[in-house]
């Protein structure tokens, strides 16, 4: 964009320079954060999300074979209170 004023250019020149200069320490900055946050997490002991839903499915399960097992433990004791002496 040129302008009759060098003075508007060369301040043109000079704004789009420095956000030029901005774009590449943000993205630089985000990288850097970036690997700050892998290593702070791979140094902690978060499982997957793979591994996650495996432990949550075998929960599910396990609560779901509890309940039979409930019932079957009170159908056998009142068999045995119906039955006794």
């Amino acid at each position: 964009m040129q302008t009759r004023n060098p003075f508007f250019d060369d301040l043109s020149k000079m704004a789009n320079g420095a956000m030029g200069a901005f774009s590449g320490v943000k993205d630089e900055m985000e990288a850097r954060f970036r690997d700050q946050l892998a290593k702070i997490l791979d140094g902690m002991d978060i499982p997957r999300r793979e591994e996650f839903d495996a432990v949550k499915a075998m929960a599910a399960k396990a609560r779901e074979e509890n309940e039979e097992l409930k019932k079957q433990i009170a159908e056998l004791q009142a068999r045995l209170l119906n039955t006794g002496p």
